[in-house]
């Protein structure tokens, strides 16, 4: 009963519910931030698993 059995309605509630909270002018933004930060964590992520798979090849 994680995140991924939300479904289309929950979805939709969702949406509908930040657009009451935040309004149509700030939800782009809201956006692009958690976007941005997303981005950031994966790079961040994957640099650490390549730091890691380096390390260990050069034994």
């Amino acid at each position: 009963m994680g995140l991924a059995n939300i479904g289309i309605p929950g979805l939709i509630l969702i949406i509908v519910l930040a657009l009451i909270i935040f309004g149509p002018k700030k939800l782009p933004e809201i956006g692009k931030a958690a976007g941005e930060t997303l981005k950031e964590f994966k790079t961040s992520a994957n640099d650490l698993i390549t730091d890691k798979d380096d390390k260990t090849d050069h034994k």
